[in-house]
Formats: structure tokens, sequence, C-alpha cells
């Protein structure tokens, strides 16, 4: 009997022992009395472990296919972690061959008494959700779940699509302690491999052999005789495995400011690069953006719609010799069209059905949009976007894309337009849009990237008339002035609630506000400013110590923490859009009561001209007027600046938080 060192047999054992705690039904007693994470007390759940493997299974009559299978083991600590017991899987149907998701292995446990209680989850628990003619989404909510509940799962996609595997995500928002993915690739297909994130896997390679066995028929004469005889025939080839591992992964917190925080998860992304079969000659599936723009072009659901025009040709002669033509034509589409929801840059009814609708996806409204203003005579072109939920491309793929909107050429400038929503402007388009690049298309096959985010400052200009009343509260009014994406943001959250649900908003929005007399004017005008007045009480910002009084002048309008509390960060951070916030204040000291300390003025500003506060204040006679200045100059900041943008909003905030101190005679 061969005899082992003691390490080894350790080793040895550790692993088997680690290994079996990776399987599906080894549910521990010791698991289930686990009341936090060891490590991250706060998590309200966490995965065990999750395990993926993707194959090539192979029929005779249908080819090579993929087969993607998925464990997932999950510990629920609390009733925020009960969301983390649903799982949803999205899967193509849109084509000829379609893809299927099926559930197995799917039980709850929990520890009642002694003992584990084993739930199956059942029928009614799993059903499909139809998204669009294209996706489905199979569903599962698991049943019987606790706090302390141990869920797990399996779950199984094939696909006779092969030209990208099924994107695994190591990191989610809860601590993983193990995530595993192994690929199993045939020495046909060649793959690339693109990584996400700043953590790296550890990767282990081997290969193996492989058989499939093939049964032909051949047509044979024997004599007079005509008949098929069956040979069968082994075709032996080489699988490349890879298993890439992570373990003990942090939740990873969705922070302010973050454009899409599974930009930034580590995963691994698998596309299709050639293929030589047997007997075969290599074929490159290698793209460029140029490719597949002019792919994406080629197809009748796209490029054949802008040419199409007999369909609105009567209803907008009258814009065609019209100087401000882009903007007339632009609003009737708005005004005329509603957008169904769905995303695509492909034509989903095609834009001549939708416009006698009314209503249509991405692509039936702005392709609609392009081809009108072509036919006026308009430089206009589709740009292929991204949008911020789909997340930033990371290579050149037909499927890197989910929207499309328009880009006008006009008077020597580039205008940016998308008739989806009603509140959009010429260069002010949805925030969905707002997602680093886009793709320019141009019928000739030329491409080019356009860089989506705007470059120009949103204002927000406040006024505030206000004194101090019964040494208790302040009281004033409020005039504030919304410009451009502060304009179309205001009128996303506010144009379809009446006036008392707004004033509500407003009152939530600063803790200890009574708001009286609201008034908003210019909510319908799209080129013009919102403006909005009331008059205001706040209870909550006057300090009465002795004969002194305390408060901030920048009242209810000041931050009271910083948004960025973490000591590093990976992943840039997003404004969105450039910004400048204005407050001119003017307080009226109460009689009987003198000025005995007042802030000092400051200007704080950070490199590269990312960001600016000022801060101005003085006083005469029996007033106090504060100008206050905050604007930041990028739509995003890199994370290599991280650090200095967070000292910047901590001097800031402290700042605002100043108190001017006023004595009683």
């Amino acid at each position: 009997m061969m005899k082992y060192p003691l390490l080894v047999v350790l080793f040895l054992t550790t692993n088997l022992l680690f290994s079996q705690k990776r399987e599906l039904g080894k549910v521990t007693i010791e698991e289930l009395k686990e009341k936090y994470h060891p490590i991250d007390s706060l998590a309200p759940a966490a995965i065990l472990f999750q395990t993926g493997k993707t194959t090539f299974q192979y029929s005779q009559e249908e080819g090579f296919y993929l087969v993607t299978e998925v464990e997932v083991k999950i510990k629920i600590y609390t009733k925020e972690g009960y969301e983390f017991a649903n799982e949803a899987i999205q899967f193509y149907v849109g084509g000829n061959e379609k893809e299927s998701v099926d559930f197995s292995k799917a039980f709850t446990y929990n520890l009642v008494g002694d003992k584990v209680e084993k739930t199956k989850l059942k029928g009614e628990n799993e059903f499909i959700e139809n998204v669009n003619k294209f996706w489905s989404v199979k569903k599962i909510t698991m049943p019987n779940v606790r706090e302390g509940s141990i869920i797990e799962y399996k779950y199984e996609i094939k696909s006779p699509y092969y030209s990208v595997f099924p994107e695994w995500k190591f990191q989610k928002s809860i601590p993983v302690k193990f995530s595993q993915y192994e690929t199993n690739i045939p020495e046909y297909f060649t793959y690339n491999v693109y990584r996400k994130g700043s953590l790296i896997p550890v990767e282990s390679k081997s290969k193996e052999g492989k058989t499939i066995s093939i049964t032909n028929k051949d047509l044979v004469r024997s004599g007079a005789a005509i008949k098929y005889e069956r040979t069968n025939e082994s075709i032996n080839y080489t699988v490349e495995k890879v298993v890439y591992t992570l373990e003990n992964l942090k939740a990873l917190n969705d922070e302010s400011f973050v454009n899409n925080i599974e930009n930034y998860t580590a995963g691994l992304q698998h596309e299709l690069s050639g293929k030589k079969m047997p007997n075969s000659m290599f074929e490159s599936f290698s793209l460029t953006w140029e490719d597949v723009v002019k792919n994406i072009y080629k197809n009748d659901n796209f490029g054949e719609q802008l040419n199409i025009t007999n369909y609105f040709e009567n209803d907008i002669k009258g814009f065609i010799n019209d100087q401000d033509k882009v903007n007339k034509i632009f609003e009737f589409v708005k005004t005329r069209m509603n957008w169904n929801g769905l995303y695509g840059y492909n034509c989903d009814e095609g834009v001549k059905k939708a416009y006698q609708n009314k209503t249509g996806n991405v692509a039936d409204i702005n392709l609609m949009l392009v081809a009108m203003l072509k036919y006026a005579n308009v430089d206009a072109d589709p740009v292929l976007i991204s949008t911020r939920s789909n997340g930033i491309p990371l290579f050149p793929s037909r499927t890197a894309f989910n929207y499309v909107i328009v880009r006008v050429n006009n008077n020597e400038k580039s205008y940016f337009l998308d008739a989806t929503d009603k509140n959009a402007m010429i260069n002010i388009l949805p925030l969905r849009d707002l997602n680093w690049n886009g793709r320019l298309v141009k019928n000739d096959g030329y491409s080019e990237m356009l860089d989506l985010m705007p470059q120009f400052i949103s204002n927000d200009v406040v006024t505030v008339l206000a004194k101090i009343e019964n040494e208790s509260e302040i009281s004033g009014q409020t005039r504030e002035q919304y410009f451009a994406y502060n304009a179309y943001n205001y009128r996303n959250k506010y144009r379809k609630l009446n006036k008392e649900s707004i004033v509500e908003n407003v009152e939530k929005k600063f803790d200890g506000l009574e708001i009286n007399d609201y008034e908003v004017t210019n909510v319908e005008s799209l080129n013009e400013p919102v403006i909005e007045k009331y008059a205001f009480v706040n209870k909550n910002e006057i300090e009465k110590i002795g004969n002194k009084i305390l408060f901030s002048p920048l009242m209810h309008f000041k931050a009271d923490k910083n948004p960025f509390l973490v000591e590093k960060r990976e992943y840039p951070i997003d404004f969105s859009f450039p910004f400048k916030d204005k407050y001119s204040i003017s307080i009226a000291v109460p009689d009987g009561y003198e000025v005995a300390f007042l802030p000092e003025t400051i200007t704080l500003s950070m490199d590269n001209n990312y960001g600016v506060f000022s801060y101005i204040i003085n006083s005469s006679a029996n007033q106090i007027q504060l100008v206050v200045n905050f604007e930041i100059n990028v739509s995003i900041v890199p994370a290599e600046d991280y650090v200095m943008l967070k000292e910047f909003f901590d001097r800031m905030i402290q700042k605002q938080n100043e108190k001017v101190i006023l004595l009683k005679k």
C-alpha cells in the first residue's frame, strides 16, 4: 500500500471536503445556523458558490450547439436578502432556431428544530415572461424562504448560436465565496476572450480528446437493385478546457454617480473569431466596428427603412423650406409618435406601419426621423449606441448596440436628437442615451465614433429672500430656474404630477420645509427654462443658545453628507452632464440682533478644471448676503482622481454647514 506524507494527506482531505461543499444537495446544520456573513456582517445574503460550464454538443441534424450549465448555492441572512431567492434568465426566441432554459435541482433548506427541512421548487413558482418578439425570460421564485435559509438551483441554457457565450459575472452585489467558470471549446473554433473589471481570475488549461459518431446513408446499387446502406463514421477532435476561478469576493456596491455598475463587474465574455471545420478552409469572424456597421445597415429593418418616404411626404411638406425645419420636423415626430418602451436598432413593425399606428420602438421612431430630415435636405444620419443599462461595448459585435439616435449637421454645427422622449430637445438626450460613445452610420459604409457626453453647462439658478422669525424659524420666498438638463430632469419628474404632489415631493427633499403659494411656469415650453416659485417656512435651521442664534446661511440647500464615502474607487464618477448651481441668498437680521460671526469667503477648485466651489458672504446694515457657486465642468471624472474629488466634496460640505452667529444686543 502506497503511503503519503501527512501534509499531502491533509491537503487532499481539505480539498475533498472543500469540493464537497460545492455540490448541490450538500447543506449542513452549521451553514443553516450561520446568522451573518463572517466578513461582511451587513450583507443580506451571500453566494456560497456559483459554478458554470459551457460545452459544445453535437447532433447530426443540428450540428454543434452550446450548452451552458450553472449551479448556484445562496445563503439568506435577512429579509432584505429575499430578493436573491429569485432568478431570471433571458433567452433568444427571435430567430428560426430558439434558445431554451431549464431549471432543476431547485430547493430551499431551513433549520426546523435540529432537523433540515427541504422544500422543492414547484411549477407555480416557475414561469416564462415574453419581453418582446426577440427575447423571453425564464423566472423562478424559490419557496419557503426565511431568514437563515439556504437556496440552491441549477439551470441549463441550450443555444444553437455559438457566436457569443453567455456572459459570466464573478462579482455580485452580495459577497461571493467561490466563483468558477469553465469553457470546453473544440479545436474547430477560436474565440476572443474579453475580461471585465479589475480582478483577474486564476486560469488553468488542459486538453482532452472527444469523438463524434456519424451515421451515413449511402445509395448502393447491387445488380438491378438499389438500396441504402448505413455506414458509421467516427471523427476525433481535441477540446481545450479552460477553468477561471475567483474566491472570497466582496460585495460590489453601487456607489454614488456610477453609470452602470455592471460595466465594472469582474466577468468574462467570449466572442467567436474564427472557425475551421474538417476538410474546410478557415473562416474569420473577427469583426471591426466598420464590419458591424455595414452588416447592420444592410439589414432591411435598418438601412432600407431610411429610403421609404411616401408615408410622410404630404405631412411635412410645409417644413421643407422652413429655416427652423430641423426643430419643426423633430417636434412633429415627437408629437405624433409614441414610444412603446422597446429598445433596438432594428425596426419592429417598420417605419410606415409605425407611422400609421402612431407608436413604435426606438428604431421605428428615430429612423423615421432620419428619413424625414434627409427628405428635407438635412444632413442627418443614425447613430448606434448602447444605453446605460446595456453597458459599455467592449468589442465589435452587433449585440454591442441596443439603441439608435440621430446626428444632424446643420449650419456647421452637430446635434443629437432622440424623438422617443416628449421632454427631449435638440442636444438634450434622455439620460439613458448618455453612455460614453456612439457609432455614426453612413449609407456609404463609413463609420465614426462620436462622443455622446454633453460638453455644455446645465445651470440651476436659485434666488432666496428670507428672514428669521420668532427666533426659531426662517421664512422667505424662493425662485429657482432650471436650464438644459436640469429642466429636462424637472419635466421628467414632475410634468405629469399635480401641484399638490409636486409640493409634497419638494417638502420631502428639504426636511422641515413647509411650502405655500407654489407656482411653476414653462413646463410645457421646452425651449424656456422651467421657473419654480414658492413661499417657505423652515423650522429646522435655527439653533438658539442663550442670547445667540446660529444657522447655516445656505439653509436647507446645504448638503449634509458627502456622497463619496469609500476611501478608494475603481470606476469613474459619472455626473451625466456638466452643471452649475448658483445660489443668491439674502437673509434679514431680526431686530435686536447683530452679526457676531460670519464664515470666511473661500474658493475651492480641482485640478484639470473638474470643478469649482465659491462661497462669498458679507453683511451690511441688517442684511446677510450669500452667493454660492458650485460647478462641475465635466461629465465624467476618472477613477484615478477620486481622492481629489472626495476631498473637494469634504471641504465644500464642511463650508456649507458653517454657521452664522447672531448676538442679541
